[in-house]
């Protein structure tokens, strides 16, 4: 079969934080893509505000370079798809895996391979994608090479890697010096024989096969990704399997559910470094973008008028977390953080509130986000979303709360299925890196947890490894606790494990809520009373409704307090009369913190200004009345 040799498709995967971003960066950088008096930002492929400040990549993006090999040969363009390392967004991974020939496996010369390292590898090792294997941060001080790369092959043996898939190549590298070699560099040094990427690049050609295609086959190009434009409209991205696409040709859609139209490409465009720039046609191998068609989705598939001939849909992993999401419906709907003032009355009016806008975001997600999906529920204005993990639901969450929506949100439950007339219940397969001294608190946590430990190894580093099977249901709120038991030094990454017969009840929040019972705004005279009560979330000031809960009760059952009380005043002054105590500062509990931190009867109230806690039942009498009747049956 004929092939182009003047393009090649890698996509880059490996686990959260060990190097993908900046490695691409440096490589956009050497094969020169950008002019000498560009300004250059860090991790320029994490292009999203939420990717930025959590330091993770979310959606796959690509990338092409062009690669001047030194021989003096014709240049070869090198696309680059960057993906994520979180399993929470598998469905980013295995779209990105659909558009390209190979992968480049990164490793952490220190941590080695990762949960989420097994998760990418295991879905290129079944696409029978070729690997190549980069060692990454060999500068770190406790970089730990040759131990890592037995860890690999251990990693490949145990995924059933066969003999071709296991003779993988490898290169060490420093990602944040751009710096490459195929020789092994001392540990914590940086490669001596190389100051460039040339060997990766090289590397890269010699081992990532050429695109092959069919001179005489019709065409056929599948989407993977969706994207927008405010001029264009929808844009496809999608990669040129057979054939030629080319700028106002007539192709045949084929939609998911098998019906046929025709349709005409209006633009064309092809990746150069981080811009899409206009292109007369693309031929076999090809990762282009198209416009024209507005309702087009992922996995469907553009073909030949004359002989259409559908691609096979993208599948993904089943979801294993849901949470309801709908409006809100707490007494501050609609006002902003204090509601007061004319900047507040102006942001209110942008606010998103009502059942249908929030339906039609949840749509629009669906749309370029295969992995979710979206469920009613019996009441109108909730909807029920799963997804692969609580973080990418959050990041759901916080993308809607910046855009300005309101809304009410469940605690997260798992998605269960029958199994022979049992309920099985997703389970995740935890890795803990924690040192040695905290190993008995970590163990303790994960037996309230019903954890099993799988394995442990210690390096003799004064850290340890441990595996523990662990059900989804005991992930919710753990991550908390877990660093607060570490004092924050423990690192912990988890990865779906499939479906395990219901473990039974879990108890994994022992204390109980402080909960307002009236409205009003806190007062710091109340909060001196009750901080000896538990652990305040409210500053001083802030505005109040009942059943809101204003702090963390250090017993095991709820406690309705009143945190507006005022200190009465008269008109007597003495010299103890003025006594001051020092408040302790109230814990600020971030979006996925106050997810973990609910029980059952609570929800997290979402809004542009701010995150609260609150009871589902806000009336004080009405919730001891539905505790009674649920004790007594």
């Amino acid at each position: 079969m004929p092939t182009r040799h003047d393009i090649r498709n890698v996509a880059i995967v490996a686990h959260v934080d060990h190097g993908k971003t900046t490695i691409v960066d440096a490589m956009l950088k050497q094969a020169g893509a950008f002019a000498a008096h560009q300004q250059l930002d860090d991790r320029m492929m994490d292009s999203n505000d939420l990717e930025r400040e959590k330091g993770i990549t979310i959606l796959a993006k690509n990338t092409a370079v062009k690669y001047h090999p030194k021989d003096g040969g014709a240049p070869i363009t090198i696309n680059i798809i960057d993906t994520p390392g979180h399993a929470d967004f598998g469905g980013e991974v295995e779209r990105g895996l659909s558009m390209v020939d190979a992968v480049v496996l990164l490793v952490d010369a220190s941590e080695g391979p990762l949960p989420q390292t097994r998760f990418v590898l295991r879905k290129a090792l079944q696409q029978r994608k070729p690997v190549i294997l980069c060692i990454n941060k060999t500068d770190r001080p406790d970089s730990r090479i040759d131990e890592v790369v037995n860890e690999t092959y251990d990693l490949f043996l145990d995924l059933d890697a066969d003999e071709d898939q296991i003779e993988f190549p490898i290169v060490y590298a420093c990602g944040r010096d751009g710096i490459a070699s195929l020789t092994k560099p001392e540990n914590g040094t940086v490669p001596a024989d190389s100051d460039n990427l040339e060997p990766f690049f090289s590397t890269i050609l010699e081992h990532v096969p050429a695109p092959s295609y069919d001179e005489e086959a019709p065409l056929q190009a599948h989407v993977t990704n969706l994207d927008a434009d405010n001029f264009l409209g929808r844009i496809a991205l999608l990669r040129v399997e057979q054939g030629e696409l080319r700028k106002g040709q007539t192709v045949a859609w084929i939609k998911r559910d098998g019906t046929i139209s025709n349709v005409r490409i209006t633009e064309l465009m092809m990746t150069e470094a981080l811009t899409r720039k206009p292109a007369e046609v693309a031929g076999p191998g090809d990762i282009c973008a198209v416009a024209g068609i507005p309702d087009i989705m992922i996995g469907e598939t553009l073909a030949d008028p004359e002989n259409p001939i559908a691609l096979p849909l993208i599948t993904v992993d089943q979801p294993a977390i849901s949470m309801t999401i709908g409006t809100n419906t707490s007494p501050l709907v609609g006002r902003g953080g204090t509601g007061k003032g004319a900047e507040a009355k102006s942001a209110v009016k942008q606010r998103k509130v009502t059942a249908r806008q929030v339906k039609d975001r949840l749509d629009r997600e669906l749309i370029g986000n295969v992995s979710l999906r979206v469920l009613d529920t019996e009441r109108p204005d909730a909807w029920e979303v799963q997804g692969r993990g609580e973080l990418a639901l959050a990041i759901l969450v916080e993308q809607m709360r910046r855009e300005g929506f309101e809304l009410t949100i469940g605690k997260p439950q798992v998605v269960t299925k029958e199994v022979d007339g049992k309920t099985h219940e997703p389970v995740e397969r935890l890795t803990v890196d924690v040192p040695e001294e905290h190993m008995g608190a970590v163990t303790q946590l994960m037996g309230v947890r019903k954890g099993r430990m799988d394995n442990m190894s210690n390096h003799g580093s004064g850290w340890v490894r441990m595996e523990f099977v662990v059900p989804s249901r005991g992930l919710i709120g753990f991550r908390t606790e877990f660093l607060t038991n570490t004092r924050g030094t423990g690192i912990a990454h988890s990865i779906h494990e499939g479906h395990e017969p219901w473990f039974g009840t879990l108890t994994t929040r022992n204390n109980g809520s402080l909960v307002a019972d009236r409205a009003g705004a806190v007062t710091a005279f109340a909060m001196t009373n009750l901080q000896e009560r538990g652990v305040l979330f409210t500053d001083p000031g802030t505005e109040v409704y009942e059943g809101m809960i204003v702090g963390e009760n250090s017993r095991s059952d709820d406690m309705d307090v009143n945190i507006t009380k005022e200190k009465k005043l008269t008109n007597m002054r003495s010299a103890s009369a003025d006594s001051f105590e020092a408040i302790v500062p109230p814990r600020k509990l971030s979006l996925e913190q106050s997810l973990e931190f609910c029980r059952d009867d609570e929800c997290v109230e979402v809004t542009p200004e701010a995150v609260r806690i609150r009871k589902v039942i806000l009336d004080q009498n009405a919730r001891g009345r539905a505790s009674s009747r649920a004790k007594n049956g």
